[in-house]
């Protein structure tokens, strides 16, 4: 067996004496989705900050292919590939669409976010912001500012700025969050057609998407991963049902 792209061991943070992240340890293989799920609180977004190097745990190890990134601070994470989503958008919304990206290709490369003249006039930026609008459906929007672009747009914007920084791994926190029926089957759509590319760590509620898109699965209640395997195993795990999945109807539909 292939050793994992990321690999995530007794990973602990905790806030006072609240523990986030409890001894977590998960690995996530090349071109595989390794959905995250759980109840609120249940430290999803904590975790994916320790990953991205935004928070620092209190214990435990995360490697990169085979490298160990644990002391690694977030911007050399991004560079060695590391690329994150989060809940809530965070876009530059007097921006166009392109500028988003060019910047995100710019910074990527060490360069500083100030400097939009050059992304928006350098051919290689906007060529690349270009290529990653294209890959998620937006090119005909590049030269929209965001503050005019539909939700479900700036969601799928906010994979092509991931997109431009050349990932290996994307950690989405959320990318179903406020959008409509339509919206979320283009997105669940899109996230299916990524898997090709890249390897995928979804934080996500929406179970209906969650079931579509794994490969496998693991659930974090109060910090601990309770279960972690295939969608099948998951949603017969009782366990599970209990702590979490009872009250979803995509548990009972799909058995």
């Amino acid at each position: 067996m292939a050793d994992p792209l990321l690999r995530v061991d007794n990973l602990v943070r905790r806030f006072g004496g609240i523990i986030a992240t409890d001894h977590v340890s998960l690995d996530v293989g090349d071109r595989e989705i390794h959905a995250i799920i759980g109840p609120n609180g249940a430290g999803k977004t904590t975790l994916i900050s320790q990953l991205t190097g935004h928070l620092a745990p209190h214990g435990g190890s995360i490697h990169l292919a085979g490298r160990d990134i644990s002391g690694l601070p977030a911007w050399r994470r991004s560079a060695l590939g590391l690329a994150r989503s989060f809940q809530i958008t965070s876009l530059l919304a007097d921006f166009t669409a392109a500028d988003n990206v060019a910047l995100a290709a710019q910074a990527h490369d060490g360069h500083s976010f100030r400097f939009l003249a050059n992304a928006r006039k350098e051919k290689r930026l906007r060529d690349a912001a270009h290529a990653a609008l294209e890959r998620v459906g937006l090119a005909s929007r590049a030269d929209v500012p965001v503050a005019r672009l539909s939700h479900g747009e700036q969601r799928e914007l906010e994979l092509a700025v991931a997109l431009a920084t050349r990932p290996q791994i994307l950690l989405l926190d959320e990318p179903m969050a406020g959008l409509g029926a339509t919206e979320s089957a283009r997105m669940v759509k899109l996230l299916g057609d990524l898997r090709k590319e890249v390897s995928i760590v979804l934080v996500e509620h929406d179970m209906e998407a969650v079931f579509a898109l794994a490969d496998r699965i693991s659930v974090l209640v109060y910090g601990r991963i309770i279960a972690s395997g295939a969608p099948d195993a998951i949603r017969q795990n009782d366990e599970v049902k209990r702590a979490y999945l009872g009250d979803q109807h995509v548990v009972t539909s799909h058995v």
